[in-house]
């Protein structure tokens, strides 16, 4: 197994703090393996060993690696995964004073764990537009890198009932502190100044809109007694977009292979760029070039949704049903729900149960407590928009939605394995 899997995806991690520069990084990666970018807006040339990706909206992604010609027995194997985590995002009026302080207006994005954003060391990144001397209009990813704004928690001397009954309200309380009030605090300045230090502009410019993220300084880190966790913000769901990316570049020619690393998962993927909009639909259908191959290649192919799991907490252990307790570092996680907020059947799980004990992958099953609200992913989505048959799988994770997350090790070397196994094996 490659040595370097584990620190590539710290830093993976660390230089993708927003879903524009996941896929940027994404992009890299496979430019990096030979992959051709192409443009939705041009015309296609498909080759046979062709390998090419398609990037929209600057948050999503398609790679394609075609080693068969696209025939009425050719079919894909797909692994979807999403490159949003839940956060805090700025306002378009981004700040606000308060009583001598400058304050950051935000808005919760998805479904965050707020708790643990309290007295963090919090940074600033993402995508800017703005305008040069000349009229053009330019977009621009940036990342501040170092720790501008706290948010910070009312001392315990004057909540005294925070311990038992802390509740958030979400506009009242997520403000961090950006500065004390004075001239020289300006939001504004410094986002131009990003702009001006990363173009090599001195003066002319002026800034349009703004699409920003918050997000924790800490740095990714491999911790436990014996290096078995994995610690850091947005393994949900940077580890499978990661760990696909790198399964398709290292796999072996042998079946057509599909990555498809959509935005806006974590608010339900109703968007242009999300699962619910046609940019797989649309990409598949240009590669197979007409309804009826399109058609037969989807009736041969398998989507892998690839999404963190929830792992047994041994503080909570009855959060879980008894008979399906994912535990880290034991095995990549089936995920099943038979009111459909997973896609798993009983033929995917056969497909995934048998490759694994053919190759020696540890598997466990989740299904959640009949008391538990269970999530979902993008595979009932797409299983239901192409009508590809579809398996949910994943790392099983701690504190998942939380601004520091857990996963294990040795799951992430199995969860490359499996999926490197996946796109090698012929499934037709």
């Amino acid at each position: 197994m490659k040595k370097n899997l584990i620190p590539d995806f710290l830093l993976f991690l660390r230089n993708s703090p927003t879903p524009f520069h996941a896929t940027q990084n994404l992009k890299s990666m496979l430019e990096s393996a030979g992959f051709e970018q192409i443009l939705e807006k041009d015309e296609w040339s498909l080759k046979n060993n062709g390998k090419y990706f398609v990037i929209r909206g600057d948050s999503s992604l398609i790679a394609i690696e075609l080693n068969r010609a696209v025939s009425e027995n050719t079919g894909f194997l797909a692994v979807g995964a999403h490159t949003d985590s839940p956060c805090l995002k700025l306002k378009p009026n981004a700040t606000k004073e308060r009583f001598g302080y400058l304050q950051l207006n935000t808005e919760v994005y998805g479904g965050v764990l707020l708790n643990p954003w309290f007295d963090r060391d919090l940074s600033i990144a993402g995508k800017i537009v703005y305008k040069t001397k000349t009229g053009q209009i330019k977009t621009m990813l940036i990342d501040c890198k170092k720790p501008l704004a706290v948010l910070s928690s009312l001392a315990i001397h004057l909540d005294r009932e925070a311990n038992k009954k802390r509740s958030i309200d979400k506009q009242k309380m997520l403000s961090p502190i950006l500065a004390p009030r004075s001239e020289g605090s300006n939001f504004q300045d410094l986002l131009i100044s990003e702009i001006k230090k990363k173009e090599k502009i001195k003066t002319g410019l002026s800034l349009l809109t703004t699409d920003l993220f918050m997000y924790d300084t800490q740095a990714p880190a491999v911790t436990g007694m014996n290096d078995d966790f994995v610690s850091s913000a947005r393994l949900d769901n940077l580890v499978s977009c990661f760990y696909a990316c790198r399964a398709l570049i290292d796999s072996k020619p042998s079946q057509n292979k599909l990555l498809i690393c959509n935005d806006h998962e974590e608010v339900g993927s109703q968007s242009y760029i999300g699962a619910k909009g046609n940019f797989f639909k649309d990409v598949l259908g240009r590669v197979c070039k007409t309804p009826e191959l399109y058609s037969r290649a989807i009736a041969s192919s398998m989507l892998v949704s690839a999404d963190n799991a929830h792992g047994l907490h041994p503080n909570f252990p009855e959060r879980h049903d008894e008979n399906h307790r994912p535990i880290i570092n034991s095995g990549v996680v089936i995920k099943i729900n038979n009111n459909q907020a997973y896609a798993s059947n009983a033929d995917t799980c056969s497909i995934i149960q048998n490759l694994a004990e053919k190759r020696k992958i540890p598997i466990q099953y989740f299904i959640s407590n009949n008391e538990m609200a269970c999530g979902s992913t993008i595979g009932p989505i797409t299983a239901t928009a192409l009508g590809v048959k579809t398996v949910d799988l994943g790392l099983p994770t701690f504190a998942m939605h939380s601004i520091r997350e857990l996963c294990g090790v040795k799951d992430i070397y199995s969860f490359y394995k499996l999926l490197l196994e996946l796109y090698q094996e012929d499934l037709d």
